[in-house]
Protein backbone atom coordinates (compact mmCIF):
# COMPACT_ATOMS: atom_id res chain seq x y z
CA UNK A 1 0.00 0.00 0.00
CA UNK A 2 1.03 3.63 -0.55
CA UNK A 3 -0.29 6.81 0.95
CA UNK A 4 -2.84 8.53 -1.22
CA UNK A 5 -1.73 10.83 -4.14
CA UNK A 6 -2.06 14.57 -2.07
CA UNK A 7 -3.28 17.70 -3.98
CA UNK A 8 -0.07 18.92 -3.35
CA UNK A 9 1.65 16.21 -5.68
CA UNK A 10 -0.85 17.00 -8.41
CA UNK A 11 -0.31 20.77 -8.43
CA UNK A 12 3.60 20.16 -8.47
CA UNK A 13 2.97 17.92 -11.29
CA UNK A 14 1.22 20.40 -13.23
CA UNK A 15 3.90 22.79 -12.44
CA UNK A 16 6.04 21.19 -13.42
CA UNK A 17 4.79 20.19 -16.94
CA UNK A 18 3.97 24.10 -17.44
CA UNK A 19 7.32 25.44 -16.68
CA UNK A 20 9.07 22.46 -18.42
CA UNK A 21 6.94 23.10 -21.24
CA UNK A 22 7.61 26.52 -21.42
CA UNK A 23 11.32 26.22 -21.40
CA UNK A 24 11.19 23.71 -24.27
CA UNK A 25 8.89 25.90 -26.79
CA UNK A 26 11.84 28.50 -26.72
CA UNK A 27 14.06 26.18 -28.02
CA UNK A 28 10.92 24.31 -30.71
CA UNK A 29 12.06 24.59 -34.57
CA UNK A 30 15.25 26.59 -33.71
CA UNK A 31 18.80 25.79 -35.00
CA UNK A 32 19.76 24.48 -31.75
CA UNK A 33 23.02 22.58 -31.09
CA UNK A 34 22.18 18.70 -31.19
CA UNK A 35 24.87 16.60 -29.37
CA UNK A 36 25.33 12.91 -28.96
CA UNK A 37 25.03 11.15 -25.56
CA UNK A 38 27.41 8.56 -25.00
CA UNK A 39 24.76 6.26 -25.66
CA UNK A 40 24.43 8.24 -29.31
CA UNK A 41 20.75 9.59 -28.05
CA UNK A 42 20.89 12.77 -29.15
CA UNK A 43 20.41 15.89 -26.59
CA UNK A 44 19.43 19.30 -27.14
CA UNK A 45 19.91 22.53 -24.35
CA UNK A 46 16.24 22.05 -24.27
CA UNK A 47 16.47 18.87 -22.77
CA UNK A 48 18.77 20.46 -20.52
CA UNK A 49 17.24 23.56 -19.26
CA UNK A 50 13.25 21.17 -18.81
CA UNK A 51 14.85 19.47 -17.01
CA UNK A 52 16.74 21.96 -14.41
CA UNK A 53 13.65 23.81 -13.85
CA UNK A 54 12.05 20.88 -12.63
CA UNK A 55 14.79 19.71 -10.33
CA UNK A 56 14.37 23.48 -8.99
CA UNK A 57 10.75 23.24 -8.48
CA UNK A 58 10.50 19.84 -6.94
CA UNK A 59 13.51 20.80 -4.21
CA UNK A 60 11.70 23.96 -3.69
CA UNK A 61 8.23 22.30 -2.64
CA UNK A 62 9.56 18.69 -1.45
CA UNK A 63 12.92 18.87 -0.16
CA UNK A 64 13.23 15.75 1.63
CA UNK A 65 11.84 13.68 -2.07
CA UNK A 66 14.58 12.58 -4.57
CA UNK A 67 14.79 13.03 -8.32
CA UNK A 68 16.06 10.68 -11.15
CA UNK A 69 16.40 13.16 -14.07
CA UNK A 70 17.65 11.58 -17.91
CA UNK A 71 20.02 14.26 -18.33
CA UNK A 72 21.28 15.20 -14.75
CA UNK A 73 20.96 11.64 -12.85
CA UNK A 74 19.67 10.57 -8.90
CA UNK A 75 19.43 13.33 -6.26
CA UNK A 76 18.05 11.56 -3.01
CA UNK A 77 17.18 8.49 -4.67
CA UNK A 78 16.59 6.49 -1.34
CA UNK A 79 14.04 8.39 -0.24
CA UNK A 80 10.10 7.22 -0.32
CA UNK A 81 8.74 9.81 -2.84
CA UNK A 82 11.28 9.90 -5.98
CA UNK A 83 10.27 11.87 -9.12
CA UNK A 84 11.20 10.68 -12.47
CA UNK A 85 12.07 12.98 -15.19
CA UNK A 86 12.06 12.93 -18.95
CA UNK A 87 11.86 16.43 -20.37
CA UNK A 88 11.97 15.24 -24.35
CA UNK A 89 11.33 11.76 -24.61
CA UNK A 90 11.40 11.98 -28.49
CA UNK A 91 14.34 14.70 -28.84
CA UNK A 92 14.79 12.86 -32.13
CA UNK A 93 11.21 14.25 -33.71
CA UNK A 94 11.67 17.37 -32.06
CA UNK A 95 14.95 18.36 -33.31
CA UNK A 96 13.10 18.26 -36.69
CA UNK A 97 10.46 20.13 -35.49
CA UNK A 98 7.78 17.08 -35.14
CA UNK A 99 5.18 17.60 -32.29
CA UNK A 100 5.22 13.56 -31.51
CA UNK A 101 7.76 14.60 -28.65
CA UNK A 102 6.17 14.30 -24.81
CA UNK A 103 7.76 15.37 -21.30
CA UNK A 104 7.55 12.28 -19.13
CA UNK A 105 7.37 12.76 -15.25
CA UNK A 106 6.75 10.30 -12.80
CA UNK A 107 6.32 9.73 -9.22
CA UNK A 108 7.54 6.69 -7.40
CA UNK A 109 6.54 5.78 -3.42
CA UNK A 110 9.06 3.41 -2.52
CA UNK A 111 9.95 1.85 -5.84
CA UNK A 112 6.67 1.75 -7.77
CA UNK A 113 5.21 4.04 -10.01
CA UNK A 114 2.01 5.86 -8.80
CA UNK A 115 1.87 8.89 -10.42
CA UNK A 116 2.39 10.19 -14.01
CA UNK A 117 1.87 12.85 -16.43
CA UNK A 118 2.51 12.80 -20.38
CA UNK A 119 3.08 16.42 -21.16
CA UNK A 120 3.17 17.74 -25.37
CA UNK A 121 3.88 21.15 -25.00
CA UNK A 122 3.54 22.46 -28.25
CA UNK A 123 -0.02 21.64 -28.23
CA UNK A 124 -0.55 21.91 -24.72
CA UNK A 125 -2.15 18.37 -24.08
CA UNK A 126 -1.33 16.90 -20.67
CA UNK A 127 -2.25 13.20 -18.99
CA UNK A 128 -2.44 13.22 -15.97
CA UNK A 129 -3.14 9.80 -14.04
CA UNK A 130 -2.18 7.50 -11.30
CA UNK A 131 -3.24 5.63 -8.11
CA UNK A 132 -6.52 6.72 -7.21
CA UNK A 133 -6.46 9.51 -9.44
CA UNK A 134 -8.20 8.44 -12.59
CA UNK A 135 -6.74 9.64 -16.21
CA UNK A 136 -7.76 13.20 -17.43
CA UNK A 137 -6.69 14.85 -20.76
CA UNK A 138 -6.70 18.35 -20.28
CA UNK A 139 -8.91 18.02 -17.34
CA UNK A 140 -11.25 15.92 -18.87
CA UNK A 141 -12.01 11.96 -18.21
CA UNK A 142 -9.94 10.22 -20.13
CA UNK A 143 -10.21 5.81 -21.02
CA UNK A 144 -8.69 3.52 -22.86
CA UNK A 145 -10.49 1.54 -25.67
CA UNK A 146 -13.04 -0.76 -25.22
CA UNK A 147 -12.03 -3.45 -28.18
CA UNK A 148 -10.67 -6.36 -27.11
CA UNK A 149 -9.90 -8.38 -29.87
CA UNK A 150 -6.51 -8.06 -31.86
CA UNK A 151 -8.20 -8.12 -35.49
CA UNK A 152 -9.18 -4.82 -34.82
CA UNK A 153 -6.71 -3.59 -32.06
CA UNK A 154 -4.36 -1.34 -33.49
CA UNK A 155 -0.73 -1.92 -32.20
CA UNK A 156 2.23 0.97 -32.23
CA UNK A 157 5.97 0.96 -31.41
CA UNK A 158 8.19 3.42 -31.70
CA UNK A 159 10.07 2.09 -34.80
CA UNK A 160 10.97 -1.84 -35.68
CA UNK A 161 14.82 -0.64 -35.81
CA UNK A 162 14.00 -0.60 -31.86
CA UNK A 163 12.83 -3.86 -31.26
CA UNK A 164 15.51 -6.44 -31.53
CA UNK A 165 14.98 -9.65 -29.27
CA UNK A 166 10.76 -8.84 -30.12
CA UNK A 167 10.52 -7.49 -33.55
CA UNK A 168 9.36 -10.78 -35.14
CA UNK A 169 7.11 -10.93 -32.29
CA UNK A 170 5.82 -7.58 -33.01
CA UNK A 171 5.46 -8.34 -37.03
CA UNK A 172 3.19 -11.51 -36.20
CA UNK A 173 1.01 -9.22 -33.80
CA UNK A 174 1.20 -6.52 -36.21
CA UNK A 175 -0.16 -9.11 -38.91
CA UNK A 176 -2.70 -10.04 -36.59
CA UNK A 177 -4.20 -6.70 -35.94
CA UNK A 178 -6.21 -4.25 -37.37
CA UNK A 179 -2.89 -2.19 -38.31
CA UNK A 180 0.21 -0.72 -37.29
CA UNK A 181 1.68 2.80 -36.57
CA UNK A 182 5.06 3.56 -36.25
CA UNK A 183 6.47 6.98 -34.29
CA UNK A 184 5.90 8.52 -31.38
CA UNK A 185 8.29 7.51 -28.47
CA UNK A 186 6.01 8.39 -24.87
CA UNK A 187 3.50 10.15 -27.10
CA UNK A 188 1.87 6.86 -27.94
CA UNK A 189 1.18 5.56 -24.24
CA UNK A 190 -0.82 9.22 -24.38
CA UNK A 191 -2.84 7.83 -27.55
CA UNK A 192 -3.66 4.68 -25.52
CA UNK A 193 -5.17 6.41 -22.59
CA UNK A 194 -7.35 8.46 -24.59
CA UNK A 195 -8.84 5.08 -26.86
CA UNK A 196 -6.99 5.88 -30.16
CA UNK A 197 -4.78 2.83 -29.82
CA UNK A 198 -4.99 -0.18 -28.76
CA UNK A 199 -1.53 -1.77 -28.22
CA UNK A 200 2.03 -0.96 -27.61
CA UNK A 201 5.38 -2.83 -27.59
CA UNK A 202 8.59 -2.12 -26.93
CA UNK A 203 11.95 -2.67 -25.31
CA UNK A 204 15.19 -0.96 -24.59
CA UNK A 205 13.24 1.78 -22.30
CA UNK A 206 14.91 2.88 -19.37
CA UNK A 207 13.23 3.99 -15.92
CA UNK A 208 12.69 7.68 -16.97
CA UNK A 209 10.88 6.86 -20.11
CA UNK A 210 8.06 4.07 -18.09
CA UNK A 211 7.48 5.83 -15.11
CA UNK A 212 5.31 8.52 -16.01
CA UNK A 213 3.29 6.05 -18.58
CA UNK A 214 2.03 2.94 -16.57
CA UNK A 215 0.14 4.98 -14.03
CA UNK A 216 -1.85 6.71 -16.81
CA UNK A 217 -2.48 3.54 -18.43
CA UNK A 218 -3.70 2.23 -15.66
CA UNK A 219 -5.96 4.34 -13.96
CA UNK A 220 -7.39 5.04 -17.90
CA UNK A 221 -8.24 1.35 -17.95
CA UNK A 222 -5.49 -0.32 -19.40
CA UNK A 223 -2.69 -2.60 -18.48
CA UNK A 224 1.08 -1.92 -18.82
CA UNK A 225 3.49 -5.12 -17.58
CA UNK A 226 7.05 -6.09 -18.75
CA UNK A 227 6.78 -9.43 -21.19
CA UNK A 228 6.92 -11.64 -18.31
CA UNK A 229 3.22 -9.94 -17.02
CA UNK A 230 4.67 -8.39 -14.48
CA UNK A 231 3.93 -5.01 -12.78
CA UNK A 232 6.53 -2.59 -13.79
CA UNK A 233 8.89 -0.99 -10.69
CA UNK A 234 12.31 1.30 -10.65
CA UNK A 235 13.92 -2.30 -10.97
CA UNK A 236 11.87 -3.51 -13.98
CA UNK A 237 13.53 -4.00 -17.62
CA UNK A 238 13.24 -1.70 -20.68
CA UNK A 239 11.02 -4.78 -21.92
CA UNK A 240 6.98 -2.99 -22.10
CA UNK A 241 3.49 -4.31 -23.00
CA UNK A 242 0.68 -1.61 -22.71
CA UNK A 243 -3.04 -2.44 -23.63
CA UNK A 244 -6.23 -1.22 -23.45
CA UNK A 245 -7.88 -3.93 -21.20
CA UNK A 246 -7.18 -6.94 -19.82
CA UNK A 247 -8.29 -8.83 -23.15
CA UNK A 248 -6.11 -7.44 -25.39
CA UNK A 249 -3.39 -7.64 -22.63
CA UNK A 250 -3.69 -11.64 -22.37
CA UNK A 251 -3.93 -12.08 -26.21
CA UNK A 252 -0.35 -10.16 -26.57
CA UNK A 253 1.68 -11.39 -23.75
CA UNK A 254 1.80 -15.17 -24.49
CA UNK A 255 4.22 -14.55 -27.45
CA UNK A 256 6.26 -12.18 -26.06
CA UNK A 257 6.37 -14.29 -22.74
CA UNK A 258 8.31 -16.66 -24.79
CA UNK A 259 10.98 -14.89 -25.57
CA UNK A 260 14.23 -15.49 -24.22
CA UNK A 261 14.99 -13.34 -21.11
Amino acid sequence: MHPAISPDQLDLIRLLAKASGERICRHYRSMLAIDDKDDASPVTQADREAELVMRELIRNACPHDGIIGEEFGNENDAADWVWVLDPVDGTKSFTVGRPLFVTLIGLLYRGVPVLGAIHQPVTGDLWIGGKGVPTTHNGAPSATSTIAALARARLGTTGPDYLAVGRAVFESLAGQCRYPIYGGDGFLYAQLASGWLELVIEEGLKLHDFAALAPVIEAAGGVMTDWQGRPLTRDSGGRVLAAANAALHAAALPALRALPL
